[in-house]
């Protein structure tokens, strides 16, 4: 069994030289909920020195609320506004001599993407604007997937070791108890249960957990002593 371990990274968290040596591929954000140039080529370099893919991490322009405020947005201008965060850190990756392997947006963007198929759409086709080589992340049974695959895109279906789910698959709001799973411990036995099932290609820590760095060793650590062979997107 093989599966891809990711990071959202770049956000001013001051973790991420920690948190590189234990994961595959580095989600980095890019510059419109977080992050800025500095950060985007300190990520790509960290990224680069220890094997890890790159990819972008593109969210609504919401830096106030870091990401995670819903927008009603058309899809004309989330294709817009996703194909130019694209473009803004594939700009930079070339010049540090690092090739994009993959986009994943980034918290309300992600959320609303996962159930609105017209958004959705609207990513899948940002994405193939930049490079139909470019792998689409997405939650796992979403309609990100599914706008992913029916643009011909390659998919990673993802899971959460460090989130709780509803009933339906989708995360839990933030806001509810048990939403964030907090020990490295809880995280690493959700991450084995969500690789049972079969249905994913890649589990996501987020970088601004208050124990990212532990979560990724031991969630690591875990996967590997169960058996999983931990392995970048390709």
């Amino acid at each position: 069994m093989k599966i891809d371990l990711n990071c959202d990274l770049g956000e001013g968290m001051d973790n991420d030289e920690a948190i590189m040596p234990h994961i595959t591929s580095a989600n980095i954000a890019c510059g419109f909920h977080a992050g800025d140039e500095k950060t985007i080529r300190e990520t790509l370099r960290l990224a680069k020195q220890f094997g890890v893919n790159a990819g972008a991490h593109p969210s609504w322009v919401d830096r106030e609320n870091f990401g995670r405020k819903e927008m009603d947005v058309s899809p004309e201008e989330a294709e817009k506004l996703v194909f130019e965060q694209i473009q803004i850190l594939a700009a930079i990756a070339k010049e540090e001599g690092v090739t994009l392997t993959h986009v994943k947006p980034h918290g309300a963007l992600y959320n609303q993407s996962a159930k609105d198929i017209q958004l959705a759409n609207a990513i899948a086709r940002a994405v193939k604007a930049h490079s139909g080589d470019l792998i689409l992340v997405g939650l796992a049974g979403s309609r990100s997937i599914e706008a992913g695959r029916e643009l011909g895109l390659r998919v990673a279906a993802e899971g959460f070791p460090d989130r709780g789910y509803n009933a339906d698959g989708s995360l839990m709001s933030r806001l509810l108890p048990g939403a964030l799973l907090e020990s490295p411990e809880e995280v690493a036995n959700h991450a084995i249960e969500l690789v049972k099932t079969g249905k994913m290609d890649t589990l996501c820590l987020h970088g601004d957990h208050p124990n990212a760095a532990a979560n990724a060793k031991m969630l690591r650590d875990v996967l590997e002593k169960n058996g999983v062979e931990v392995q970048g997107l390709y």
